[in-house]
């Protein structure tokens, strides 16, 4: 018998209504363990800070990012250059994407969903998800809570 944990999460049934339910300690461990930051977030603070100040991290030819990370989000400046493939993977954090400029083809619950400069994308957490860039492209990618796997360089999917 499986432990079950005060957690819930929500899961839409075949009439379209969400319905709660209790996750099992194996569902809360599927989340991307290196994810997770582990002890107390950094005291929030005011902060003023140019793009231009923060070093874009190279992490393949094709794929470069920077961020700024607050209390409880992140914010990801990710620029990838067309052609350039995200490969398939989730996290637990919520995912708000941005396109400033370009076109990215995100693969997600099952659908082709092309985001073009001036439109919104939002992933649920541990939605499985893979985007490929259909021109060079600059979004903005907010995530709540932080990505430690990306503050911890531990995100090897993308290097």
């Amino acid at each position: 018998m499986k432990k079950k944990l005060k957690t819930t999460s929500r899961k839409t049934s075949a009439t379209g209504k969400s319905t709660k339910r209790a996750r099992t300690a194996n569902e809360v461990a599927v989340a991307l363990k290196a994810t997770v930051l582990k002890g107390k977030p950094a005291k929030a603070q005011l902060r003023h800070i140019p793009w231009s100040s923060v070093e874009v991290e190279a992490l393949n030819p094709l794929l470069g990012r920077h961020f700024v990370v607050g209390q409880n989000v992140m914010l990801a400046r990710v620029l990838l250059k067309k052609g350039c493939v995200v490969p398939e993977h989730s996290h637990h954090n919520e995912q708000i994407t941005y396109i400033l400029e370009g076109t990215l083809k995100f693969g997600i619950d099952g659908k082709e969903i092309v985001v073009n400069a001036g439109e919104v994308l939002t992933i649920p957490p541990n939605m499985p998800h893979w985007a490929e860039a259909l021109a060079d492209t600059v979004d903005l990618d907010i995530f709540c809570p932080p990505r430690a796997d990306w503050m911890n360089k531990t995100d090897a999917y993308l290097r």
